[in-house]
């Protein structure tokens, strides 16, 4: 559950965090949480990917512990669990911490996470997530750690919603560099923007900009 998103980055300093690598990574959870609010929205005009366990199957199919089967019961506690984490994203954009705090922990001791030890592969003891329940248990207890985890070692202003106008998506950073305000598809554009800026200030004899935007 570590791959790229376009709403989820790691910063390069996570890879030097003193961590076994056969331990379980629960900031990479946070990717979950952040999927799941964005499912809210059209994303190029997509049909609401908790609308139908078909759509629902696609939405995780690049999660095998996900993977079905699952219920109609699934997709309404999801549904329920995307409007209480979009909650924690636009109290934590508002800088609204103390609330968005108190919405992570009700949510922490209403998902908890159950972790075991396994070994496998001769590898040595370490730490996995348990994979029994229903998947909306299961995709809500990483869901909820995981975002919990990038709050407990960044900080809460990691979390945002995009300030890109009609955007409007969440995103989590796992990096100690400075909070952004975009998304990273939103970030990326500006960055280009900027560049673009540089060079043309640069032809013209100018100073290049020292901020995005």
């Amino acid at each position: 559950m570590g791959r790229c998103v376009p709403y989820f980055r790691r910063g390069s300093d996570a890879q030097n965090l003193p961590q076994l690598r056969t331990a379980v990574d629960l900031t990479s959870y946070a990717e979950l949480a952040v999927r799941l609010v964005n499912t809210a929205i059209g994303v190029e005009g997509e049909t609401d990917q908790l609308g139908s366990t078909h759509a629902f199957g696609a939405f995780v199919t690049d999660d095998p512990p996900l993977r079905g089967p699952w219920t109609h019961h699934d997709l309404e506690a999801l549904r329920m669990l995307r409007t209480e984490l979009a909650a924690v994203f636009v109290a934590a954009a508002r800088r609204d911490h103390t609330v968005a705090a108190e919405r992570l922990n009700a949510l922490l001791m209403q998902y908890p996470i159950r972790p075991v030890l396994v070994r496998h592969d001769r590898s040595r003891w370490h730490l996995h997530l348990d994979e029994s329940g229903s998947v909306s248990d299961r995709y809500a207890a990483g869901a909820v750690a995981g975002l919990a985890t990038v709050v407990a070692q960044f900080g809460l202003n990691h979390l945002g919603i995009c300030a890109t106008p009609d955007c409007g998506h969440a995103f989590a950073e796992a990096s100690s560099a400075r909070p952004g305000r975009y998304c990273a598809r939103h970030c990326t554009s500006k960055a280009n923007v900027t560049a673009f800026r540089d060079h043309r200030r640069a032809a013209g004899g100018y100073p290049a900009s020292t901020a995005v935007g």
